[in-house]
């Protein structure tokens, strides 16, 4: 090249360039697959507990029920579609087999089913007509209960081929399903037996047959139990977890644990022996032995899980209380809405989900931290303003595991909701955020290191304040086991009309 000004020309763009291009950052420890974020993105899903004892009045059939109490007498899960969607839920399980053993579908591995009752003159198929209800709407899942009150080979190495064979008939012929839902009990069969379940085989027919599904049990591997069946997961909730020498049934970890998932403790890689002295002693791990499996958190809209005549649904303020612990803490939450004796969704549930919407879209319809200006160190690419938009994709990068991010809003602003968002695709890293506030004329401190604002983030974390603040400059201050990646800061004011 002759000319030293073409030179230095070509020299400066290819620097430019290089300066825009997004910078690569690497993972964090554990991450998702894409389907475990796609199904975490889903916020809400919907559970229908459905079967005899929608009927007889119990919670835990005894598998002696006989067929024909089974009689809904106007089945229509296109309705239980259309109460999901207005609810702004995106999934719905169904318990296909309960405890009790009844299939809601006439399967080939049992004689307990739909096919032995008179409803629909043994024609009917319940799991046909969810699943087709679903297709093209919602995404269909399904609950299938190893524990069998009825079976007689239970109890049995038989029964593992059974139910081997019971989820093969599932996912072959029902699927494609999003989620396969794993109870883990185990209790004695009509032979007053009890099985010792081969969770391994389960798994890897699973993985078989649907490898894109998410499976649930208290250890996963897709996601977790949390721990509970009040709506609650953990203040502090990881969504990784040691799952050495657990299975669903056996060696699990306890409630307390699952409530609040296990957390990196270094990259120090342990043995066996010292595996098992570590999962008595603490809740923190080794990455090297933490997995991914963040917290399903199941609830029922009424008191018990099959719809009965005598109870009646949570109020908003309840649900809403639920909606905070457990989507604005790291978890999905699962809400149970059962069905009735005519198969289908009461009125006075379908409404309290309506209402439910109407509240959330209340509180989070308006960003009021958008057109904000935000500034902070960040990596090439992916600068501080990424938090403000709504593209799940893009987000800050932080250039150190502390870190802080200055939010001017364009003018004073009353708020007492925060939302803050991890891009879980590259690992939780978050493990304390603080919060300053500016009123105008100064800096004055809203949380400090010994009271964090929150611990760890995950996909969301909302955050409610004691009372509206009224303020326009916010200093955010992370501290992560990595250098912090968000992709979403948002403020709101849940006494805006």
């Amino acid at each position: 090249m002759k000319h030293p000004s073409l030179r230095l020309l070509l020299v400066a763009s290819l620097t430019l360039a290089m300066a825009c291009s997004p910078a690569v950052i690497e993972p964090f420890g554990p991450t998702p697959t894409p389907q475990q974020v796609a199904w975490q993105r889903m916020e809400i899903n919907m559970f229908c507990h459905f079967g005899p004892n929608t009927f007889s009045g119990a919670e835990w059939g005894d598998g002696t029920e006989p067929e024909d109490l089974f009689n809904p007498r106007a089945l229509d899960c296109s309705q239980w579609v259309d109460v999901a969607e207005a609810a702004g839920m995106k999934g719905i399980i169904l318990t296909a087999k309960h405890h009790d053993g009844f299939c809601l579908w006439p399967s080939q591995q049992s004689t307990h089913t739909v096919a032995s009752s008179l409803w629909r003159k043994g024609k009917g198929d319940v799991l046909r007509e969810f699943t087709d209800a679903c297709r093209g709407r919602v995404k269909a899942g399904v609950y299938i209960s190893p524990w069998d009150r009825n079976h007689p080979a239970y109890g049995s190495e038989a029964y593992n081929d059974v139910f081997v064979n019971t989820l093969r008939e599932v996912h072959s012929t029902y699927g494609p399903l999003f989620e396969q839902w794993f109870d883990g009990a185990c209790g004695e069969g009509p032979n007053g037996k009890k099985q010792h379940y081969d969770w391994p085989r389960f798994l890897q027919t699973m993985h078989t047959l649907n490898p894109l599904a998410i499976i649930f049990s208290d250890i996963g591997p897709g996601c977790r139990w949390v721990g509970n069946e009040e709506g609650r997961a953990g203040d502090t909730c990881w969504s990784t977890l040691n799952t050495h020498g657990a299975t669903p049934s056996d060696n699990k970890p306890s409630p307390a644990e699952l409530q609040t998932g296990h957390a990196p403790l270094s990259t120090k890689r342990l043995s066996t022996q010292e595996l098992s002295t570590q999962r008595l002693s603490t809740f923190h791990f080794p990455l090297s032995t933490l997995h991914w499996v963040p917290a399903e958190v199941d609830v029922s809209i009424r008191p018990g899980w099959f719809w009965h005549p005598d109870e009646h649904p949570k109020s908003v303020d309840e649900l809403m209380e639920i909606y905070f612990n457990s989507v604005g803490r790291n978890g999905l939450l699962l809400l149970n809405v059962p069905p009735d004796t005519n198969g289908r969704i009461c009125p006075e549930d379908s409404l309290r989900l309506i209402e439910f919407r109407r509240e959330r879209d209340r509180i989070f319809s308006r960003d009021l931290a958008a057109g904000a200006e935000v500034h902070a160190w960040h990596k090439p690419g992916h600068q501080a303003k990424n938090v403000l938009d709504t593209n799940y994709h893009t987000f800050w990068a932080a250039t150190a595991k502390e870190a802080e991010l200055t939010m001017e809003l364009d003018s004073l602003t009353e708020f007492d909701i925060i939302v803050i968002q991890e891009y879980i695709p590259l690992g939780q890293r978050i493990t304390s955020v603080n919060l300053l506030l500016d009123p105008g004329d100064g800096l004055y401190s809203y949380s400090l290191s010994d009271h964090p604002l929150c611990s760890t983030v995950g996909y969301k974390r909302i955050i409610r304040l004691p009372q509206p603040v009224r303020w326009r400059k916010l200093v955010f201050q992370f501290q992560g086991m990595a250098p912090p990646v968000i992709n979403r800061i948002a403020l709101f004011n849940s006494h805006a009309q």
